[in-house]
């Protein structure tokens, strides 16, 4: 029995043993997640298998269910921090994918303001761009319109001169022609005047010589 006994100590302290080093290197597992947790397994199998073979020779012996209550305690042991360990794997996998998620969706969130950005200076551009071609094109027209006022004044000016002249041609003509309709006028009034003068005369005369007849007569018939 005391060779059972031994058995026991020795089976549990294995049980341990490997219980220990399943939790350390669960911890190791957990930083270093599923590529750490084959490593751990590969490290934990030599362990394991001479754990088998005591459990093996001890079941043959007369403490065997002494051993085997040692072996279950420890597979309970093992699989307990087994199970530990790969919840633990498993909540930083879930942790990574969230991170990777939550990366995933501020580097889109970014990609698309920085979208919106670059769509807003192209709109920004393209209204600066439209702004000056209307600026460009109003000025064109203000020229244009300009220069067709100036034509227009200019002509406009061109035709009140040729329009003053045509009066003003007109207005001397007129007063020439009244001038010389005037000295026409006058010279026939300085005709008649003259004519009449003359008549005036010429009858005077006629008057003068028929009362120097008459006195005449007047004077021979006295002396007869």
């Amino acid at each position: 029995m005391s060779n059972g006994n031994g058995v026991t100590a020795a089976l549990s302290s294995a049980a341990g043993s490997v219980s220990d080093k399943a939790q350390e290197i669960g911890g190791a597992i957990a930083d270093r997640a599923e590529a750490a947790m084959k490593a751990a397994r590969k490290k934990a199998a030599p362990v394991i298998k001479k754990a088998k073979a005591q459990v093996r020779k001890a079941e043959k012996s007369d403490a065997g269910k002494a051993v085997k209550k040692a072996v279950k305690g420890a597979k309970k042991k093992v699989g307990a921090a087994v199970k530990a360990v790969e919840d633990r794997v498993a909540g930083k996998k879930a942790t990574a994918k969230k991170k990777k998620a939550a990366t995933k969706k501020k580097a889109t969130a970014k990609k698309t303001t920085a979208k919106r950005k670059v769509a807003g200076k192209k709109v920004a551009v393209k209204k600066k761009a439209a702004a000056k071609k209307t600026t460009a094109k109003r000025k064109v027209a203000g020229k244009k319109v300009a220069v067709k006022k100036k034509a227009a004044a200019k002509k406009t000016t061109a035709k009140r001169k040729v329009a003053g002249k045509k009066v003003a041609v007109k207005k001397k003509a007129a007063a020439k022609k009244t001038t010389a309709k005037r000295k026409v006028a006058a010279k026939k009034v300085a005709v008649k005047k003259k004519a009449v003068a003359r008549k005036t005369t010429a009858k005077r005369k006629v008057a003068a010589k028929k009362a120097a007849r008459k006195k005449t007569a007047r004077k021979v018939a006295r002396k007869r």
